[in-house]
């Protein structure tokens, strides 16, 4: 007897306890809701043809066909005895041939024989210029045809079958005689046909799902209803059926979110911000008068916007995103010392130790005597700024904790050590955080809530390359926007180019642009720990380069004739002081070269660097190689990039290096990370994966389902805030949010 299931109930309870686990490690599914909102990535017909450009080697692909021609030879395994036989198909699908391997096929000759029609499933790889699959899972679909006999098969094509023939005694079509298949994702070993597999089962347990919105929306919107909408997207019966069926769960979706959103917003502006309007004879103007440069035109017009933002007692919460060298932290300092004019304080929220040691470092230098409160020859109106992260001594530690707690600090800068608990201000009036990215929702919210019982802190998030989760906040409107152009360094902007290996050196001529006497310098970038990457030479036949660990023949990374002092540092956190040092000489001269990891990704600001070297390219995101390029070629110089790769010239990670290679406009390549990663994890802590809160709605296609989602949604909070008479969506935005967030429903 089937058990009956609705969407709230565990998958454990309809499916076995493995393929539950197994389906909740890789896509993050824990209820029959989560899995049925988890759509096929396409639909296969039988007979459509296959575009071969869109084959991708490497990635898992389902072949169906008919059996064209058989060869078969005997071969002696390296291991074992005795002989096997290996059986090659050639099988066509979609006017496209593939080659399907079997090294043990003894049974498969009589299973598959020409003429025959199966499925496979396996992936695909490419051996003498023809498309091949080894070994892969397969079921026999003669009897799909119109013969007479089970479906025969293994793995979960095998197991698949079995399904589809309980189905057939209940009196439904068979899996395998429908014109549409669905093909989901694949994952750490879940394949499409055992996700598909789970889906048939949940729908078959599944009892009619009630309907959460108003029969009167539905109709004036013309949607289609959920229990249909949820049944059609997995197995439509027509092409003409499958788009309103998404379209529903898209706009569920979208709906859902404007709602948690709205629900936010309308806390965050129940209390009063600490209004903080411009002194004439403040910090502020002060700082104004004593910088040795005229701001911008897009920093006046941006400073005036969140000026103007900083004097109302309404919350402020603007995303500033521009380029990398665009000035955007003199402007964050000067809206910073606008604040604390009015007596309050401000913190600043960096993703690394380094940077936030360098923020410290740059605008105390920045403000001068107007940072050096209490010490001698200050101005009466000065402030303190003051360093907190997690590897700072315990006598460090407790007088930044004092500073911060009695207000004798009014610019606080840290990392994710401010969060914690122990934490706490005199009165905080402005919480600034730099690349946003590195932040989640949650972890904003955590540090807002350390203002004063009844204010709400303003907020200012910054990026240098709105990635995914930047513009999706933008679009579901968390966040006013401001764009900072008219960048300081434009004519400076480093070069970046793609190349392969054996094209590129660290110094010599066109590359290291022969660092000595010019005082350029040239950080070079690895995708791991240079030292952990060390010991690996002369382990594999592959030696590793000495120095960095990039792969490649082994070479000297500075030749006699050019060697100059080099450094390395990265992200060990049990030598703080060593990346600080390190970072310190590079800077001030004492290394013409640093060998590092990612850890100066962003922030680092050493203007004579001119020239990146980032190894093995391919496997650093666009945001991160834009934001390393962004290191170099800020004082002045051009700079150069070079994104040194193994892959192939025809490869998709190749591609996506020349596309970052064609420009050097961050919002250009935000939109190209943005299709490339999709939109992360808006809500929570992790940046992208199954935790994603958006399962069907993309920001890049559906942008008009999410501005009819937002309408609706903020008519629906105005007339029922809390959602009682919603229960059923608040039920759904609970679910979706998460137990932190869905306490915003309730607090205002």
């Amino acid at each position: 007897m089937t058990t009956l299931a609705t969407t709230d109930t565990p998958l454990v309870e309809i499916l076995d306890a493995d393929g539950a686990q197994r389906l909740e490690q890789a896509f993050g599914h824990r209820t029959v809701g989560d899995l049925l909102h988890t759509l096929p990535r396409r639909f296969r017909q039988r007979g459509q043809r296959v575009d071969r450009k869109s084959l991708v080697i490497g990635e898992r692909v389902t072949v169906i066909g008919s059996v064209k021609r058989m060869n078969s030879s005997s071969y002696t395994p390296k291991r074992g005895k005795g002989r096997l036989e290996r059986v090659t198909l050639v099988v066509e699908d979609g006017g496209v041939d593939f080659e399907v391997v079997f090294f043990a096929g003894a049974k498969i000759k009589y299973m598959l024989p020409v003429g025959s029609e199966a499925m496979f499933d396996g992936t695909l790889s490419e051996f003498r210029g023809k498309l091949t699959l080894k070994h892969p899972e397969f079921l026999v679909l003669t009897a799909a045809t119109g013969q007479s006999g089970p479906l025969k098969g293994s793995g979960d094509l095998a197991a698949l079958a079995t399904l589809s023939a309980k189905l057939e005694a209940e009196g439904s079509e068979s899996l395998f005689g429908r014109r549409f298949l669905p093909v989901y994702s694949s994952k750490e070993g879940v394949t499409s046909w055992e996700v598909f597999g789970a889906v048939v089962t949940a729908l078959r347990a599944l009892v009619p799902v009630v309907d959460p919105l108003d029969p009167a929306l539905i109709t004036s919107l013309g949607l289609m209803g959920l229990d249909e909408a949820l049944r059609t997207a997995h197995l439509p019966t027509h092409e003409a059926e499958i788009e309103p069926a998404v379209y529903r769960l898209r706009f569920d979706e979208a709906l859902a979110l404007q709602l948690l959103l709205g629900a936010r917003r309308r806390f965050y502006s129940r209390d009063p911000a600490p209004p903080s309007p411009v002194r004439p004879d403040g910090l502020r103007t002060a700082m104004e008068a004593r910088l040795p440069f005229e701001l911008t035109a897009g920093q006046k017009s941006v400073l005036e916007d969140v000026s103007l933002d900083l004097s109302r007692d309404q919350p402020m919460n603007r995303l500033l995103q521009g380029e990398v060298g665009s000035g955007k932290t003199v402007v964050a300092l000067l809206a910073m010392l606008q604040v604390i004019d009015s007596g309050r304080q401000c913190v600043m929220l960096a993703p690394t130790e380094v940077l936030a040691t360098q923020h410290h470092r740059s605008l105390s230098a920045m403000l001068g005597d107007l940072g050096e409160k209490g010490q001698l020859g200050a101005p009466e109106e000065a402030t303190r700024v003051v360093l907190l992260t997690g590897s700072m001594s315990t006598a460090a530690r407790r007088q930044a904790l004092l500073d911060i707690v009695t207000g004798e600090a009014g610019i606080v800068i840290g990392t994710h050590a401010l969060i914690q608990d122990s934490v706490d201000f005199f009165d905080l009036g402005m919480v600034v955080v730099d690349e946003q990215h590195r932040f989640g929702v949650r972890q904003r919210d955590r540090l807002r809530a350390k203002g004063r019982a009844g204010r709400v802190p303003h907020l200012l998030v910054m990026t240098a390359t709105p990635i995914p989760r930047t513009i999706a906040m933008t679009v579901f409107g968390d966040l006013e926007v401001s764009e900072l152009g008219n960048c300081p360094v434009a004519d400076a902007r480093s070069r970046p180019l793609s190349c392969p290996w054996g094209e590129a050196e660290v110094a010599g001529p066109g590359v290291g642009a022969d660092p000595r006497g010019s005082g350029r310098r040239a950080p070079r970038v690895c995708g791991v720990r240079p030292d952990r990457r060390r010991r690996q030479v002369g382990r594999r036949r592959r030696q590793w380069c000495a120095v960095d660990g990039s792969r490649g023949p082994v070479r000297p990374t500075l030749t006699r004739r050019t060697q100059r002092p080099a450094g390395r540092t990265h992200a060990r956190p049990a030598a703080p002081e060593e990346k600080d040092a390190a970072m310190t000489e590079f800077a001030s001269g004492a290394l013409d070269v640093l060998v590092s990891t990612t850890v100066i990704e962003v922030g680092v600001d050493v203007p004579e660097a001119t020239v990146m070297v980032v190894m093995d390219a391919e496997r650093f995101g666009v945001s991160q190689l834009h934001q390393l390029r962004g290191r170099v070629g800020r004082g002045g110089f051009e700079g150069l990039c070079l994104l040194v790769t193994n892959s192939r010239a025809d490869s998709r990670s190749r591609t996506r290096l020349d596309d970052v290679a064609a420009t050097t406009d961050g919002f250009v390549l935000a939109q190209l990370d943005l299709m490339q990663r999709r939109e992360g994890d808006i809500l929570g802590d992790a940046q992208s994966g199954a935790l994603s809160a958006l399962r069907i709605l993309s920001v890049v296609d559906d942008g008009a389902v999410i501005a009819l989602a937002r309408q609706y949604a903020e008519s629906i909070l105005d007339a029922d805030p809390r959602l009682h008479a919603h229960p059923m969506l608040a039920e759904r935005v609970n679910s979706l949010a998460g137990s932190e967030e869905s306490a915003y429903l309730e607090r205002y």
